[in-house]
């Protein structure tokens, strides 16, 4: 094989490209190559920090340009010269949390160094300042710096606590209502949500770029999807073939043989004679080629 192709696109520049097995990227005709790829022979590597800012973010995809402050950093820099930019599909990330990133050191023509994502664990934060900022980021409507300082003032540590598992009590602080405390809870609510199906996507082998697709196409309803059906997303989603679905359906325990793997494999083997030019297949085909499918 020469090189690959976006699925159900043809490249212009490869004669022959209709006998291909069709994958993610053209290589000679990209549509929408990046400056420069980071070099995936390597191992990924693991960035901690806290998140400073956010310069960009894509509502859409979940792509997002954001300022990393490393958990560890040299000590002759000063200011934003501390500060790393990250990039890539992170949905759910707010200024002020911490957070453990895995992924790759690039060199942006334009922008020079990034650390390009591939996944994102949240980590809350550990000390009262962390709080303070992360609580005041806007991640909550309703709390800005201000009410922020006074939440964290009178709970200390204690306040994620707090306003996870009793938030009745955030009325304690002076300023804060009862309307105050439901458009907080309710925020909360929708962030945890988020957080929840991030995390178990990624827990399940799940690159950020395909967990925010997902997020984006089933919402809280996700993890139920993904649970009952996994190879649904190969027909629901742009970008997730037979092979990606196949591969969460095994991290999550499915029979080899189940019925939704069976039935997955055989549409994949009939895609993917079409995609050759092909109208139909004879039975026993099918069967040979949804085999090799399931059992490559």
């Amino acid at each position: 094989m020469s090189h690959a192709i976006q699925r159900d696109q043809r490249c212009s520049t490869c004669p022959g490209s209709a006998n291909l097995i069709l994958l993610p990227i053209c290589k000679r005709n990209p549509l929408r190559p990046p400056p420069h790829e980071p070099d995936l022979a390597r191992e990924p590597e693991i960035l901690r920090g806290v998140i400073e800012r956010i310069t960009y973010h894509n509502e859409e995809n979940g792509y997002t340009v954001a300022k990393l402050l490393p958990e560890k950093r040299p000590r002759h820099a000063f200011g934003r010269e501390r500060e790393v930019a990250i990039v890539g599909n992170m949905v759910g990330i707010n200024v002020g949390e911490s957070v453990e990133l895995t992924g790759r050191w690039t060199i942006h023509g334009d922008y020079g160094k990034q650390f390009a994502v591939q996944t994102v664990r949240m980590v809350l934060p550990a000390t009262v300042a962390g709080l303070e900022k992360y609580l005041g980021s806007g991640l909550i409507k309703g709390v800005g710096p201000v009410m922020a300082r006074r939440i964290v003032k009178h709970f200390g540590m204690e306040t994620l606590e707090i306003i996870e598992q009793d938030p009745e009590r955030l009325q304690e602080t002076p300023g804060i209502g009862r309307k105050r405390v439901q458009m907080i809870m309710h925020a909360w609510a929708e962030q945890r949500a988020i957080k929840d199906v991030m995390l178990f996507l990624q827990s399940h082998g799940v690159t950020t770029g395909l967990a925010t697709k997902i997020y984006k196409t089933y919402g809280d309803e996700a993890i139920g999807i993904v649970k009952q059906d996994p190879y649904r997303l190969a027909q629901d989603i742009y970008g997730i073939g037979f092979l990606t679905a196949d591969k969460i359906a095994q991290g999550l325990g499915m029979a080899p043989d189940s019925p939704q793997r069976v039935a997955a494999g055989v549409a994949y083997a009939l895609n993917q004679a079409a995609d050759e030019g092909h109208v139909y297949l004879p039975t026993p085909h099918a069967h040979s080629a949804s085999h090799r499918a399931a059992w490559r």
